[in-house]
């Protein structure tokens, strides 16, 4: 963790996985930080993130900090998320943590390999939801899009994005996903990130049928799905997937929420 800011991670968590509330004048947001640590000190890692959780716990800190292990990709490393909430949240939740940032500095930073953070803004008309949920997945599957240069790129994803989570909202699909775009997440971060959420292996492992291009297919017809395959291929320059697990021992879940 940075000095001056509480760790999370770019691994997105089930805030984003299951949706956020956005209006065109009341954006929300999360804050997501991710750290990387080498295998000798994970231990020593572990016990400073929970002593840091245990120095918020003895200020009332009130926002959560969802916590999420990376099981494939880069491994060892741990991504935390915040609630999404308005941007001047942000200034109360830096000026809450002051309290705590020596517990960052002396018992997580010096374990630290190495760490990222971006903030996400939720993108509800690109996702596709079904139900409420009341606890985190205990996987999430996490995709990047990293999109060719230029605002056409960016209006061609949105664009298909949105006209696969409406076939997906008609055709009444049971399968929920979120699509979030990184703001401010530095060079080199991709553009947009497609959370899928699973119950376990199993269900991560398993096909959804129909697959995503057969249910677009079933509400547009063939050569409109195949249209929108070829924009969204056009448009990204690269992709590339994890998997993370639901973490609730690095987990921060404030009093009374």
């Amino acid at each position: 963790m940075k000095n001056s800011t509480i760790r999370l991670a770019l691994a997105l968590a089930f805030a984003l996985a299951c949706g956020s509330a956005q209006a065109a004048d009341n954006v929300r947001v999360t804050r997501d930080f991710t750290d990387t640590v080498t295998p000798a000190e994970q231990q020593a890692y572990v016990a400073g993130s929970k002593a840091f959780n245990q120095c918020l716990r003895q200020h009332d800190f009130k926002y959560n900090l969802t916590a999420w292990t990376h099981e494939t990709g880069d491994t060892y490393s741990y991504s935390y998320v915040t609630d999404p909430v308005p941007w001047a949240t942000f200034d109360a939740m830096d000026a809450a943590v002051k309290a705590c940032l020596p517990v960052i500095g002396s018992q997580v930073n010096p374990h630290l390999k190495g760490e990222s953070s971006a903030f996400m803004q939720a993108m509800p008309e690109l996702s596709h939801r079904y139900g409420q949920k009341t606890a985190p997945p205990p996987l999430i599957e996490v995709t990047y899009f990293t999109l060719k240069p230029g605002h056409q790129a960016v209006e061609t994803f949105m664009a298909a994005a949105k006209k696969i989570a409406a076939a997906a909202a008609k055709s009444n699909r049971p399968h929920e996903y979120q699509i979030v775009r990184l703001l401010d997440a530095g060079d080199g971060a991709p553009d947009f990130l497609l959370v899928i959420p699973s119950r376990n292996w199993a269900d991560l492992g398993t096909e959804p049928d129909p697959d995503v291009w057969k249910m677009v297919e079933s509400v547009y017809g063939k050569s409109d799905a195949v249209a929108i395959r070829q924009s969204i291929n056009d448009a990204v320059a690269k992709q590339s997937s994890h998997v993370d697990s639901y973490n609730a021992g690095l987990s921060y879940i404030a009093a009374g929420k």
